[in-house]
């Protein structure tokens, strides 16, 4: 799977008030499922999964859930335990969620803490430092 997850369920363009409603109840419901540790898959026993975020999609028939284990450790295993376990999820989830369908779930990793890791980095290097640091700017402008 890329990095990414499959092109053809990632959500493109901003998404409208409901799907955000109801990625944030999937979200929550994801959660709680892990928390319960009910999923008996060996790559997710014992492991501590985040979900940061889910989009769906406008039609609400899929959505991509973002999920990081602790750590970062092992995310190959776990993104490919989490869709052995997908339907057992979306199962669980109906459950929870009144919806009309509820969405066909694809796992994917969240690259933001990477993303993230790489500005820090950057804000790190002496020469980004030094042009971050509050001073006189008339000496820069020349005047």
């Amino acid at each position: 799977m890329a990095k990414g997850g499959p092109a053809r369920h990632r959500v493109r363009g901003p998404q409208t008030q409901r799907q955000l409603r109801v990625g944030e109840e999937l979200r929550h419901s994801l959660a709680r499922q892990f928390e319960r540790g009910t999923l008996r898959d060996p790559a997710l026993t014992g492991v501590a999964i985040t979900v940061t975020e889910v989009q769906v999609s406008p039609d609400l028939k899929h959505a991509t859930a973002f999920v990081m284990p602790l750590g970062g450790a092992k995310l190959a295993e776990v993104l490919a335990g989490l869709a052995r376990s997908a339907g057992y999820l979306r199962r669980e989830m109906a459950k929870e969620i009144q919806l009309r369908h509820t969405p066909e779930l694809v796992f994917a990793g969240d690259t933001s803490f990477d993303h993230a890791g790489r500005i820090n980095e950057l804000l790190k290097r002496p020469n980004v430092r030094r042009d971050l640091q509050p001073g006189d700017g008339s000496k820069r402008n020349g005047a």
